[in-house]
């Protein structure tokens, strides 16, 4: 038993996806962010720096792409190019959306009668 704490001594942290939105130039600087600071800025810049490839690419096989979506389980990302940058939307994925109540309203049953 001991060896195995040893040896799995980390537990596995579970972490929030980020929502909000970046822009970013074509050097992948961040200029504004409404992601959550408490979000790995790493993680982000290599969010950033994929999105860029993405549309460089697709600029060097003369098809350039206007916008991308990406829908992963639990992620979607939307990023639209600007002149050589991207304004990047991160949006999580809920497991089960929640449903709202239905607010219809049902007329009394005397303004039903026509009373």
């Amino acid at each position: 038993m001991g060896l195995l704490k040893k040896l799995f001594r980390r537990q596995a942290g579970v972490q929030e996806l980020p929502s909000g939105s970046l822009t970013i130039d074509r050097n992948g600087n961040t200029i504004t962010s409404t992601i959550s600071s408490s979000y790995p800025a790493q993680l982000v810049r290599e969010i950033s720096k994929n999105v860029l490839k993405i549309f460089s690419e697709a600029r060097d096989a003369q098809s350039p792409l206007a916008e991308i979506n990406i829908h992963f389980a639990s992620l979607r990302v939307t990023a639209r190019e600007l002149r050589g940058g991207a304004i990047i939307f991160l949006f999580p994925q809920v497991a089960m959306p929640h449903q709202m109540p239905n607010k219809s309203v049902v007329a009394p049953a005397a303004a039903a009668n026509g009373q």
